[in-house]
């Protein structure tokens, strides 16, 4: 017997099938300490007995990961997120009993990943996180443990050469819409304009787009916002290619993404404050070579009719972005 529910979880399995009826999925966190971040039992304790004592912020002398493995798939878990200061051999014994379960469980890695250690990661897992907690700010976080959207979108290329199908890079949850949980809900600080950037440079990137709002509390523009088939489908491009930043112009940051059916994906970040009028007339230094035939708009979900060369203007809003799909003639 693996880790069970408390007074507030009674019933796993029963809560599984629930969220199964739902359409959804169901995850878990876990930690190979002791304890976890929430102070409730980890993974491993001191003794065979599985004795807790809500201490223990390390790796206890016994392991309980088979036990909780298979008890994670005799409720029906799809994911597991797996947390604190995990190492390569700890995730690698994971992995392992992941496996012997034959369940299909997503096995994602968290805290900040180290990049030393990604070509492990990618043999052993599904994901690993690339930074620390995001927060719902633009910039500059609150405290030195809060990650604004910006700091973390924005510093992720050096994890691009390690992103392919099944394996991915994450760079922490979505945080738009209605944050939090209880009575503390409160809607997302990004501004509109930040949380189509917010988007859209997750899809470039080939993040996992792991949801961090109320699902009962959907407004109209948040659900715009995830639904959209059109940028989605840059995120879950077969090819599994990380977008990476292939030139900046003052305040526009450019981010290019191949996709597999021969076309690109082009993002035009403004991270300055006030509207940016730019062209895509360097658009040859970011290897999208040729002769454009079809532009369209992913966000607006149509085509640009009126485009006609690199040298068309667009006028990207402060802290926005404008996405676009190429077709080039080569």
């Amino acid at each position: 017997m693996g880790l069970q529910g408390n007074e507030k979880f009674p019933n796993m399995g029963a809560l599984v099938d629930t969220i199964h009826k739902l359409g959804l999925k169901a995850g878990i966190y876990s930690t190979p300490w002791e304890t976890s971040y929430a102070k409730f039992p980890g993974g491993s304790a001191e003794t065979a007995s599985g004795e807790w004592k809500k201490i223990g912020n390390k790796f206890g002398a016994v392991s309980f990961t088979k036990n909780d493995a298979m008890q994670w798939a005799a409720w029906g878990m799809d994911y597991l997120k797996y947390d604190w200061s995990i190492d390569v051999p700890h995730v690698e014994e994971m992995s392992k009993a992941l496996h012997a379960t034959k369940r299909d469980i997503v096995f994602s890695l968290s805290n900040s990943g180290k990049i030393a250690d990604v070509d492990a990661y990618a043999k052993l897992a599904e994901s690993w996180r690339t930074t620390g907690d995001i927060y719902d700010a633009w910039q500059d976080g609150d405290a030195f443990w809060h990650f604004s959207v910006s700091e973390i979108g924005f510093s992720q290329d050096k994890w691009a050469p390690y992103a392919a199908p099944g394996h991915w890079n994450d760079p922490d949850m979505l945080v738009v819409g209605q944050l939090g949980w209880g009575p503390t809900v409160k809607p997302t600080r990004l501004t509109p304009d930040e949380q189509y950037s917010h988007i859209t440079l997750w899809c470039m990137l080939s993040a996992p787009l792991i949801l961090g709002c109320d699902l009962d509390k959907l407004d109209n523009f948040t659900l715009g916002l995830l639904t959209n088939d059109e940028v989605l489908d840059i995120n879950q491009d077969e090819l599994g290619k990380q977008a990476t930043r292939t030139g900046s112009n003052g305040a526009i940051d450019f981010f290019v993404k191949q996709l597999a059916d021969g076309t690109y994906a082009l993002a035009a970040f403004n991270r300055g404050d006030t509207a940016k009028t730019i062209t895509l007339n360097k658009a040859g230094f970011s290897g999208i070579t040729g002769r454009i035939t079809r532009v369209r708009d992913l966000w607006r979900q149509q085509d640009i009719a009126a485009f006609s060369t690199f040298r068309t203007p667009f006028t990207i809003p402060p802290h926005g972005v404008t996405l676009l799909k190429l077709w080039v003639n080569k």
